[in-house]
């Protein structure tokens, strides 16, 4: 066993949460110590659809996704890449009347978090998009919402933080976490120790292992998107699309690739999860009704990932009731992407000042089954 590293945090998982908070720790002139299993940024935070989107949010979610849109316009300037990050606009698709009626409710509840959401009927609709199939009959519109590429994000994040002198260790499974009494003591199947004041719980889906281990059991559960991606395309689609009331989401890239969701897959095992054959063939279906051009585009690759959901939708963000120290960011619900690297800076004031800037009270980890007795190792 080599001496064992220190730093003021230390971080478990390097997806775009774990990521965003070591470079925002970085910016304030503290010490991190980011451990990733895999490659940052190669689990939920990479395969997932790269909808950087605020409408459709709860209101709890709402300032934190503004204080996110306003980080997404820097963060060329900070990683030094653009990770194809467009501000095109997102359309949630109404399918019916009720749908509208839905949307129209969600614009009026949400007015104040400057999201400009645009109304459209159905002739609005078909003179702006020509290209939506007859089943969409309305929609609303955030302009300045959009998308990205969430393979080249995160990683581009972890690089700036590391650049700016995070230590990052990945394929460093953590295998065990004690407290001393006034450290985290992190052991890895590696060898490599690590102790800390502080623990960022970053790990996604697998961040509830180490919640129960303190103390705080969580009942979240894994699930398992289902990604596709056709061919490179003619240029077609200038926004990214939703749907009311659930269903397919997609969006095209710069090369003409026509990046689509929805449905899920299934877990081959604790760490893979694939797409099945009969989820592909119902997202296609729907993807059809609503984009008539994709209907003999040829698919070129498809695959899932594996989320973490908690019953209510919403995260656990903030300190955890019985361990000082130990601060958690997880359980996202497939719709981490665009809030986190505020996330990551609600995090890092957490660390800094003991509170955040941001209103954080609705996702505290207390909100769920009775807290058990603290734990002062594992």
């Amino acid at each position: 066993m080599t001496q064992p590293l220190r730093s003021d945090v230390a971080i478990v998982g390097g997806g775009i949460v774990g990521a965003s908070a070591a470079l925002a720790l970085r910016r304030m002139g503290l010490s991190v110590t980011v451990l990733e299993r895999d490659f940052c940024g190669s689990r939920s935070s990479g395969v997932n659809y790269g909808g950087v989107r605020r409408q459709g949010r709860s209101l709890a979610q709402l300032p934190l996704a503004q204080r996110a849109h306003g980080i997404w316009g820097r963060l060329s300037e900070w990683t030094g890449h653009s990770g194809e990050y467009i501000r095109s606009g997102h359309l949630k698709i109404a399918r019916s009347d009720a749908d509208l009626a839905s949307l129209e409710a969600y614009r009026e509840r949400s007015r104040g978090f400057g999201m400009d959401l645009q109304m459209l009927g159905a002739a609005a609709l078909r003179e702006r998009y020509p290209w939506l199939g007859p089943r969409a009959v309305g929609g609303s519109l955030c302009p300045q919402d959009g998308h990205a590429n969430p393979r080249l994000v995160s990683p581009a994040i972890a690089r700036a933080a590391l650049r700016l002198g995070a230590i990052i260790h990945e394929q460093c499974r953590v295998e065990h976490i004690a407290h001393d009494g006034n450290h985290f003591v992190l052991s890895s199947a590696t060898g490599l120790q690590l102790r800390a004041p502080f623990l960022l719980n970053c790990a996604g889906a697998w961040s509830g292992a180490i919640a129960a281990q303190f103390g705080e059991p969580v009942p979240m559960v894994p699930a398992h998107p289902v990604m596709a991606v056709t061919e490179p395309l003619p240029l077609f689609m200038n926004l990214s699309l939703g749907v009311e009331g659930g269903g397919i989401y997609a969006r095209q890239a710069v090369r003409g690739n026509c990046v689509i969701g929805g449905s899920r897959g299934f877990a081959l095992d604790a760490e893979r999860a694939r797409p099945s054959r009969d989820a592909i063939a119902m997202v296609l279906a729907q993807t059809v009704e609503l984009l008539p051009k994709l209907r003999h585009a040829h698919i070129i690759r498809s695959w899932s990932g594996t989320e973490g959901y908690l019953p209510d939708h919403e995260p656990v963000i903030g300190p955890s009731a019985t361990r000082p120290g130990l601060i958690h960011g997880f359980g996202f619900a497939g719709s981490g992407f665009q809030t986190g690297p505020a996330v990551g800076e609600v995090l890092a004031e957490l660390v800094r000042d003991g509170a955040s800037s941001t209103p954080i009270a609705e996702f505290s980890i207390s909100r769920f089954s009775r807290v058990l007795s603290p734990a002062t190792s594992i």
